[in-house]
């Protein structure tokens, strides 16, 4: 059988807010379209993980990384890695929806207006990108005749998915996801978990939730996390049915957390 492809993988990564460890020699590998979930209790360091992979906790001045981290087969700490085309490929999604206060159309062409000249793209191919987007994500039939509408008038479940549509013209080949539906109702939840499915075949996602029944219906693999350490990454049917670790265990029973 022929070794699974990873989009992300890691070895011994460690890192420091200020004189605080949050993340403690974690090594892993993250297979290529695939759901992985990131679960553990508050403060186990899932977000901080997840903002390593397209280097945003360097935003903050007090963040120290030691280790590996590769993305797409690349050295994402090379110094020839440019942060501009590492979040192009790494697209990221946040807990709260985060449309811009421009309307529909000029949500999803941002990122492609940021990166060209100003009148260097034909409406055309604008056109295309938004029809494109909003269709892979379920909003065209919804939005097509609404493209001026104002995005932070949308619905909440529509605003979240506007934002991964967002990230879609710029053609990313992973898509990180901080907790995406801790803001939406249960027909929203529903909604961004059976959007997860369908991206599934052309994007690798990984998404931290608290939520361990979302975890276990709508990912592929589970990486459970403890103070700042991997205690656990297994396929989620086997995380869930047979737990390798008593900590694990424990927090799947709900014995704390």
């Amino acid at each position: 059988m022929d070794a699974p492809e990873y989009s992300i993988t890691t070895r011994g990564l460690n890192l420091w807010y200020g004189q605080f460890q949050a993340l403690v020699d974690v090594s892993l590998d993250i297979p290529a379209r695939r759901i992985t979930a990131l679960i553990g209790p508050s403060g186990c360091g899932k977000t901080t993980l997840l903002r390593c992979f397209n280097r945003i906790n360097e935003r903050l001045g007090y963040v120290t990384t030691r280790g590996e981290i590769h993305v797409l087969g690349r050295n994402i700490y090379a110094p020839d890695v440019s942060l501009l085309e590492l979040r192009k490929a790494v697209g990221m999604v946040f807990q709260r929806p985060n449309p811009l206060p421009l309307s529909v159309y000029e949500n999803v062409v941002f990122g492609l207006r940021l990166h060209h000249r100003r009148g260097e793209l034909p409406r055309a191919r604008l056109d295309a990108a938004v029809e494109q987007a909003l269709r892979e994500v379920g909003l065209w039939n919804d939005l097509k005749d609404r493209l001026d509408t104002p995005a932070t008038r949308l619905q909440l479940e529509q605003q979240q998915k506007l934002c991964i549509a967002r990230l879609l013209p710029l053609k990313p080949q992973v898509i990180l996801m901080d907790e995406p539906c801790s803001a939406l109702d249960v027909n929203g939840t529903r909604a961004i978990e059976e959007l997860l499915f369908a991206l599934r075949e052309h994007y690798t996602l990984v998404v931290v939730t608290h939520n361990m029944a979302q975890a276990r219906r709508a990912s592929d693999e589970c990486i459970f996390m403890l103070l700042g350490r991997v205690i656990e990454h297994r396929r989620t049917e086997d995380l869930f049915l047979n737990p390798r670790r008593p900590e694990t265990a424990e927090y799947i029973e709900g014995r704390y957390g």
